[in-house]
């Protein structure tokens, strides 16, 4: 298939875009009144709109615990991306660095409260964001999920991102299982930004570039238009170690490998506009297309196979395959929404598709020799969304309450849709393409669904006091059948500095269509009897005759119950300290199988239907796990004298995750004592993020000057082996960042240093790290690239 038929974002650079909108904006902002930006909102004053469908809700008198972040706040972590400003924000996320994991490694997945990347839902002003077309199956963080693609959204974009840490599946549906992220776009017609950022690491690597553009426009008498265009560049990172394996080999003793950041280009464009129609209703859309090119290392080939036998005629020293992913993604809302005998309604059309084109280039396919091409096409994964929704909501007055009742209602329906494209045929002939074998034709196919949604909620303050809530849910998916969910939520003030909150309620999430159906052949290094050996090894859906032949079943959706209980101090007004206990238990997780190295007579079974494979792997409903923790919220804020300010913050998170109950191994795999979940899959699952994560902050501000430091303290982490004596648990360490701006007209001057004191993790233990060439785990919290220099010019009008 040629890169033509690929939905692509124009050739032309970016840069030149963004050129293009600035001076566009010019003019129009030049004849507006000057604005600036708006002071920050106090966050327990902010008025929310994530988990509740009333008007006035604030952060303070919310019955779940709610965070929101500014622009400001995400711009203060030194990050150019979603994923990695939430990491240093929030205590409750986790957010790693894989390297040499193919597809994870251009994808990075982020988990909440420590459960799987695909059980938080990702909305972006407060509708549906799409997932990703990438299923994460190698040995990282979140293995097995495919979740929403945070960084496929431009940071200079988002005006704040709240986030719900309580289960809302009853109020949104799949997926909510851990909490909610809302991304909220910048909005209105004047005032805008264009920036301009860089910085590398300490050892003299992975220099970045950004460059971005985000402004409003007049859009009729009544109208606003807002544009964002982002070019961002990252090079490569290498933290791997010298190959001393074999003396034999022509470049024994070098750094063969590379561990460590991919290489990447990422172009983006949004847009967010409203358009009166009339005094009560408007018309509204957001759209936002992305393109990003990675190329990120797989292992290294050594030149020798055994002894002095060549690997490959057409690289004498060995070879470096490098896996060069294309991510597409395109989302787009069309929506009307007014006001009506009091009634608020909106009714809108969500589109989200995301495709992952990959190439492996710098390698071969060993069994067609000297004749072997060294750039292969692998194919393609493709997912797509499509919603259509109606809301409405109402306050309704009633003699017996105080204060009006909010009733919301509405209905979704949503259509999916997940394709796989097979590569060039000698991308997986014979022992297929080094570093990743293509997608086979037999992988491929085009796979369908559609649900249909009900829901209804109740909220309103019973008394000055009592505040509570309602909401109930009604999904009914074609692949499966229905789910109904529920919550109920209640928040009582003692007196105004102090108020305890509580909610329960049972959720779902739907499995997606790639775990259902994602299937692939390849060639996987296996340890067999203590020898790791290459064996071809495929993935197969779970409605395959391969996979049914091993024991597969169709799969559930996991359901949960969530509950959680929180009090809330609010002493002062520059005072605020939050306090949640959570309990999470989720039935039939969702899990990705260990190896099942078959014995011939399953192999046979197999290869009667032409499936030649000595290994095998599924999707199956594995776990009911349980998940308890507390997360802790405090901000202080002290003025000194004149304009002199001093803000704190202090963040705290601690989870644990437990297994209640391991499901039943099928039949046939333990007549042949093979075991569908092993040991490690489930510590992957259940142990390997950090247990704890506390962070400190503090921002002093003194009138064109601001200095920003934190401390962040990551907890120990769990990486398992299937041998309990090869575990190892990885050191808990704490990093200092270090911000100072400075205001100078309209322009502002940010340098910083992350990770001032260079801290890395713990090296892997000698008998899992590749003879020394791979040191790092990938399950390290905080990357292990050390620290990092950046520096930044914003211009704001």
């Amino acid at each position: 298939m040629s890169a033509s038929l690929s939905p692509r974002l124009p050739r032309r650079r970016l840069s030149l875009l963004v050129s293009a909108l600035f001076v566009s904006g010019i003019a129009p902002v030049a004849y507006a009144q000057q604005s600036t930006p708006s002071a920050e909102v106090a966050a327990p004053q902010a008025v929310i709109v994530t988990g509740t469908r009333s008007l006035n809700r604030t952060v303070t008198d919310s019955e779940a615990p709610i965070d929101i972040f500014t622009s400001k706040d995400l711009q203060t972590t030194g990050a150019t991306d979603i994923g990695s400003a939430l990491n240093r924000l929030l205590p409750s996320l986790n957010f790693p660095s894989p390297a040499v994991a193919d597809a994870t490694s251009a994808n990075r997945p982020a988990q909440l409260r420590g459960l799987s990347p695909d059980q938080t839902l990702v909305l972006v002003n407060g509708k549906r964001w799409h997932t990703t077309a990438v299923v994460n199956v190698n040995g990282t963080v979140g293995r097995g999920s495919s979740p929403a693609d945070l960084n496929t959204i431009p940071l200079s974009s988002i005006d704040h991102i709240e986030i719900l840490r309580d289960g809302a599946a009853a109020q949104y549906g799949s997926d909510a299982i851990a909490g909610v992220i809302n991304i909220i776009l910048k909005k209105g017609a004047t005032g805008g930004e264009i920036a301009f950022s860089g910085g590398e690491y300490s050892e003299r690597d992975g220099r970045q570039g950004d460059l971005s553009a985000n402004f409003g426009l007049q859009l009729g008498e009544k109208g606003w238009l807002r544009l964002t265009a982002e070019e961002k560049h990252q090079g490569t990172t290498n933290r791997a170690g010298a190959d001393f394996r074999n003396p034999l080999e022509p470049l024994y003793g070098k750094v063969t490998q590379q561990q460590g950041d991919p290489q990447l280009a990422q172009y983006n464009v949004g847009i967010n506009a409203v358009l009166p129609l009339t005094n009560d209703i408007e018309l509204y859309t957001f759209a936002n297309a992305s393109q990003r090119d990675t190329n990120a290392a797989a292992t290294w080939r050594a030149a020798y196979t055994s002894g002095t036998t060549l690997r490959s005629p057409l690289y004498p020293t060995g070879f470096l395959p490098i896996e060069a992913a294309r991510n597409i993604d395109v989302s787009s809302v069309v929506g009307v929404r007014g006001h009506a005998d009091g009634w608020r309604w909106d009714t809108s059309l969500n589109y989200g598709y995301n495709q992952f084109r990959l190439n492996v280039n710098n390698t071969a396919n060993l069994s067609l020799g000297a004749k072997s091409p060294t750039s292969f096409y692998d194919g393609q994964l493709q997912n797509t969304q499509t919603l259509l929704n109606v809301d409405a909501a109402k306050e309704f007055e009633f003699a017996a309450l105080a204060n009006p009742v909010t009733f919301a209602f509405g209905a979704e329906y949503r259509r999916d849709e997940y394709q796989i494209s097979p590569g060039n045929p000698n991308s997986y002939s014979g022992s297929g393409a080094q570093g990743f074998s293509g997608f086979q034709a037999s992988n491929s196919g085009d796979f369908r669904r559609h649900s249909t949604a009900v829901y209804a909620d109740i909220e309103t303050d019973l008394t000055k006091q009592l505040s509570a809530s309602a909401a109930v849910r009604h999904e009914d998916y074609s692949d499966f059948g229905s789910v109904t969910s529920g919550k109920l939520s209640a928040r009582f003030e003692f007196n105004k500095q102090f108020a305890l909150r509580a909610a329960a309620s049972n959720g779902f999430r739907a499995p997606s269509l790639a775990q259902e159906n994602y299937t692939i052949t390849s060639t996987n290094l296996l340890t067999v009897n203590g020898t790791t050996q290459p064996i071809d090894t495929g993935t197969f859906g779970v409605g395959t005759a391969a996979a049914k032949a091993l024991g597969a079943k169709p799969l559930a959706p996991e359901k949960s119950k969530n509950f959680s209980l929180g009090g809330v101090f609010q002493p002062t007004k520059n005072v605020s300290l939050s306090v949640d206990a959570y309990d999470i238990e989720i039935d039939n997780r969702i899990l990705y199988s260990g190896n099942l190295v078959l014995p011939a007579s399953l192999q046979s079974v197999l290869a009667s239907q032409g499936v030649l494979v000595g290994a095998a792997r599924y999707f199956t409903n594995a776990l009911d796990t349980k998940t308890r923790g507390v997360d802790v919220v405090g901000n202080y804020q002290l003025s000194i004298s004149g304009s002199d300010k001093v803000l704190l913050s202090l963040g705290y998170n601690h989870n644990s995750t437990s297994v209640s109950n391991v499901a039943a191994n099928p039949a046939v795999l333990a007549a042949n004592n093979l075991t569908l979940i092993d040991r490690q899959s489930i510590l992957r699952a259940t142990a390997s993020s950090p247990k704890d994560k506390l962070t400190l902050a503090a921002d002093y501000i003194l009138n064109q000057w601001t200095a920003h430091a934190q401390v962040t303290r990551y907890g120990s982490f769990l990486v398992p082996q299937n041998n309990a004596a090869q575990d190892q648990t990885y050191s808990a360490n704490t990093l200092l960042d270090l911000a100072a701006s400075y205001r100078i007209g309209k322009w502002t001057l940010t340098g910083g240093i992350n990770n001032v004191t260079n801290k890395y993790p713990d090296q892997v233990q000698s008998s899992l790290n590749s003879g020394g060439t791979l040191p790092y785990s990938t399950f390290s919290p905080y990357g292990f690239d050390g620290r990092y220099f950046y520096g930044k010019a914003a211009y704001n009008w």
